[in-house]
């Protein structure tokens, strides 16, 4: 495959990880509590540990210490040093505040704290309607004053180490004690952080470490979430060594015979005399016949020695070739092949440290007309918004419930992701990487000015530097991130100062890496504003499309204004709807906004699934594809969003969780996911019928059948009668039967591409509830007390079929060696705890999410039982 060369501008990424010698990696599911990576032995010189486990927890919903961000504010600003452009923090020489909080001391009983292993989210487990909590964050407990303690192991030869503490995301103002003494903290709750332990380490298992963590009130839009919900490790090494985030890799030129890879490693020398380092990189890929590491070097960075002086940091380049480059590159069309450095640190004949970086090869240009083009590849933008929670699971980071929602999100057709509005976890842009999908990382929702009264605008002054150095040197050797965006929808977007503010924090950006391009999110700014001047991408906000139900948007405005810009929806449709509920009559728009007289149910909290209907400021996908086939240099999109998250309630703000996704909170299918296929995977035979079609108080009543289908015809049959054959126009994007009178009996569809037959599907009128039948996405599960299995029970009727609209109660049991972490129905007004073994079904689905315990091997069964109905179980293998 032939590939012209590309210059400098365009990126190639890396992974700061110990992933090794990798190549199109395979999903396991599992959590990365150890060291990430096919090599389990530590490297030589430096040991990253896992302390996500034997953790004490308390939570507090009153100060019980009297100390606060403002008073820990000079001991937590100088861990921004190594992120500061200009005059860097001093740590004050006055005895450090909480010295004297009993919560740091080694001899505080805290036997009567709740036992945690981490990622936590103290909040998750409920109750919903915490005081002072609304629906905007999701009305789970998540403020409060949290504490966390637990001790660390420094051995004899650990003391003439570094050792650090590096924390991947805590919600929030964290500050860490070791050993009574205040060590510093980061209170950006997204920010992956490091603090230096060496100080304050003494030898034994006598280390007492203690984070306390603080969330306000009306400190987000959205469920944030609360606790240590990432994972955290204790990094040792030499002296000298690899610094954080420590290695930069692009690549200026590609083509199928060659790629010309440059180096950059930052060289940390901590010890007290100067040191010359040998610095030798060399790059391995994975054999993706066998699963394992290849034992060929298939290039080698030439050898450098640099001399580091005494508490000093140094930058050493290097350049190579690598013969017949495999790109990285999203499916189907390519694959997303990984490599990895191994850079080795010497002193004389002795090994200090060694530090592996996984890349991928890959260009990425940017055409105002083609849009996204990927190793000269034009890509369709076909993507999704995220928040960063797990529904029942909460925001505590999960790498098989991530993987589970991406999976999901592929099948539909999906190639890209927005980590709206935050710095996601490391792992996700992991999973990123190996399944291919493109990310647009975005870090800021709030600049100067508030959306609500304790969000990020009381931080933007001190960290936006560092908070936004750190983001990108952390995410840069991603080769799956493609673009930057700092900023959401900002308050001041339309001000002259808004273009002030993003041109510094574009300058920064660009000075952490050249080879991206910047964006920003705006749903009010217009293209003659100062914000829109500055950015590198235009990034619209369902302006694009059109606000509500017009047509007429603001994509020709900033064509005219930016010819030379790529333009993309950086956030789209915003449709809602929850599942398996339809709504009469329908509206006969192409799309419409929520009300109880058209597609919504007050009373109820519901939303019509027939996939029409949207928020006011937004468009149903039909309106939205109508736009975007109008104006074709439209490079893609971001749905408002993938999945239904926690928080922001909208039509219903009394609710706990979203109506937007194209997937409900618990992981099943909305019909918009179908829609979404089609046009995404147009060459994929599928078609689908909604409503479902068991209706006992409609008969005779007209019920409107949709069909989303690629296909260009489709003939409905109705009892085997049929309604009708149609050809889909341009600019239609599904089949309709508006006029359809319900009678018992079924709906058959046969689709037709090309004049031959396509896709056909079936509905059919279910009889009552009679027994329960349970499945899982997985029946093999590891024991690492992570990975999850995600078991799905459905109401069901004698032959088998779903009943749709059973909301019998469900109850789960397990016996062997498993649990079951929380259970979900995807209903956004369901405000039973999801620790909770009862469920009821909604809409005739329910759904438990279910681990093995950690260390035991064996068959798990899980049992669901209903009042009435024949039961069910299933077999999970931990092993």
């Amino acid at each position: 495959m032939a590939f012209p060369r590309f210059p400098i501008y365009h990126a190639w990424g890396i992974t700061v990880l110990t992933l090794v010698f990798a190549l199109l990696l395979q999903s396991t599911g599992a959590q990365s509590t150890e060291e990430p990576g096919l090599l389990k032995a530590a490297p030589t010189g430096r040991e990253r540990i896992s302390l996500n486990s034997g953790w004490r927890f308390q939570r507090f919903t009153s100060n019980p210490d009297s100390l606060s961000y403002s008073t820990l504010k000079p001991w937590i600003l100088p861990a921004a040093n190594d992120f500061l452009s200009g005059t860097k923090y001093q740590r004050p020489s006055a005895t450090a505040p909480g010295s004297d909080v009993k919560y740091v001391q080694a001899g505080f009983d805290d036997g009567s704290w709740e036992g945690v292993n981490l990622p936590h989210d103290w909040a998750i487990k409920g109750p919903f309607n915490a005081p002072g909590i609304g629906g905007g964050m999701g009305r789970l407990p998540v403020n409060g004053v949290g504490w966390y303690r637990r001790n660390v192991t420094i051995t004899a030869s650990d003391l003439d180490r570094s050792i650090y503490l590096d924390v991947d995301g805590a919600m929030s103002y964290a500050a860490v004690w070791l050993n009574g003494i205040l060590v510093g903290g980061w209170p950006y709750g997204y920010a992956s952080f490091r603090l230096d332990l060496t100080p304050y380490v003494k030898e034994g298992s006598g280390n007492t470490l203690a984070i306390r963590l603080d969330n306000p009130l009306d400190s987000s839009r959205w469920y944030p979430g609360a606790g240590i919900y990432r994972n955290i490790w204790l990094i040792k090494t030499d002296k000298t060594h690899v610094s954080q985030f420590g290695t930069y890799v692009t690549t200026p030129t590609i083509s199928a015979q060659s790629a010309t890879v440059n180096l950059v490693v930052d060289v940390e020398n901590r010890g007290n005399v100067s040191r010359d380092v040998g610095v030798v990189t060399e790059v391995h890929l994975l054999d993706p016949t066998t699963g394992q590491p290849g034992a060929d070097i298939v290039a080698t960075f030439p050898r450098t020695t640099s001399t580091v002086a005494a508490n000093t940091r140094k930058s050493v380049n290097a350049s190579m070739s690598l013969a017949n480059p495999l790109v990285w590159g999203p499916p189907p069309a390519q694959k997303p092949n990984l490599y990895v450095a191994i850079t080795t640190l010497t002193i004389g004949s002795d090994t200090v440290d060694s530090y592996e970086t996984v890349f991928g090869i890959r260009a990425v240009t940017f055409d105002s007309n083609k849009g996204v083009l990927i190793n000269g590849q034009p890509v369709r933008v076909q993507g999704t918004c995220n928040h960063h929670d797990h529904g029942a699971l909460g925001a505590a980071f999960n790498v098989r419930a991530a993987e589970r929602q991406l999976q999901m999100l592929q099948e539909m057709g999906s190639n890209a992701l927005r980590t709206s509005h935050n710095p996601p976890a490391p792992d996700f842009l992991n999973l990123a990487d190996r399944m291919g999908f493109m990310v647009l990382d975005e870090i800021f929702d709030v600049w100067n000015n508030q959306k609500v009264a304790n969000d990020y605008h009381l931080l933007f002054t001190d960290w936006h530097e560092p908070d936004l150095r750190s983001f990108i040197r952390r995410d840069r050797n991603h080769p799956s991130v493609i673009a930057w965006s700092f900023g959401n929808e900002i308050s001041e977007q339309s001000s002259s100062g808004a273009g002030q503010t993003a041109q510094t924090l574009k300058n920064i950006i660009h000075a952490e890496d050249r080879t991206r391009l910047t964006t920003v999110a705006m749903n009010a700014a217009s293209a003659n504003s100062a914000l829109a001047a500055v950015l590198d991408i235009e990034g619209l906000n369902y302006q694009g499309e059109g606000l509500g139900t017009s047509m007429s948007g603001a994509f020709p405005s900033f064509r005219n204004k930016f010819p030379n810009k790529v333009l993309w929806s950086s956030e789209s449709s915003s449709a809602l709807s929850t599942r398996g509920t339809y709504i009469f009559p329908v509206t006969d728009a192409i799309s419409a906004p929520v009300t109880d007289k058209s597609g919504g149910n007050s009373a109820a909290k519901l939303v019509s699934a027939y996939e029409l209907y949207a928020a006011d400021w937004g468009s149903s996908p039909d309106k939205v594809f109508v736009q975007q086939d109008k104006y074709s240099y439209v490079a893609g999109e971001f749905v408002w969003t993938g999945w239904d998250y926690l928080g922001e309630p909208t039509p219903y703000s009394s609710s706990r969780s979203s109506y937007f996704g194209i997937i409900d909170l618990a992981g099943f299918k909305k019909d918009r996911f179908y829609l979404y296929q089609s046009r995404w995977r147009p060459d994929f035979p599928m078609a689908h019928i909604l409503p479902h079609w068991t209706w006992p108080d409609r008969v005779g009543q007209v019920t409107p059948v949709h069909v989303f289908s690629g296909a260009d015809e489709a003939e409905l049959f109705v009892n085997g009668k049929s309604a009708g054959r149609q050809k889909r126009a341009a600019s239609n994007y599904r089949f309709r039967w508006d006029n359809v009178t319900y009678q018992p009996g079924d709906l058959r569809v046969v689709t037709y591409k090309n004049g031959a037959q396509w896709a056909v599907d079936m509905k059919k009128t279910a009889g009552s509830a009679a027994q329960l039948d349970v499945t899982a996405d997985r029946t093999s599960i590891r024991n690492d007390g992570y990975d999850l299995s995600f078991i799905t029970v459905g109401v069901v009727d004698e032959s088998g079929a779903t009943v749709p609209r059973a909301n019998n109660s469900i109850s789960f049991s397990v016996a062997g060696p498993g649990e079951i972490v929380a259970t979900d129905n995807g209903d956004p007004t369901d405000m039973t705890v999801f620790p909770s073994l009862t469920r009821h079904a909604f809409s005739g689905l329910a759904l438990a999410i279910i681990r093995a315990k950690a260390g035991n091997a064996g068959q798990i069964t899980v049992s669901a039982t209903s009042s009435g109905l024949q039961g069910a179980n299933i077999t999970i293998q931990a092993s």
